[in-house]
């Protein structure tokens, strides 16, 4: 892959590492606002496919600078990104959706 397809790939990155900001955002604040006793916070073990620690490192801070998750540790094969979520009312969807938005842009970079 070329300079500019991964130039191109970053900023795709970033306006959805944005658009999940504030969608984050506006959904701990709504959280922290209303009824805290319904929360299901959990820690969640999500596989990574990704081929470098660079972006095994961007999908960390992806996550940690997003409201409401927090990486915890990578595993010592680089295999598992442990998340903590703050409300995780299907793990199997947060798990999805942070595959989804995130770790498949950062593979489309990786090339």
């Amino acid at each position: 892959m070329n300079f500019i397809n991964r130039s191109v790939q970053a900023v795709v990155l970033s306006a959805v590492f944005i658009k999940e900001l504030v969608l984050s955002s506006v959904a701990v604040a709504r959280q922290v606002l209303g009824d805290s006793a319904a929360l299901r916070p959990a820690i969640l073990a999500v596989p990574v496919g990704l081929r470098s620690r660079a972006g095994i490192t961007t999908l960390a801070n992806c996550v940690s600078l997003t409201p409401g998750t927090t990486s915890l540790h990578v595993s010592e094969d680089l295999s598992t990104l442990y998340v903590h979520v703050l409300d995780a009312p299907d793990p199997d969807a947060v798990v999805t959706s942070l595959k989804n938005t995130f770790e498949t842009r950062i593979k489309e970079i990786e090339g």
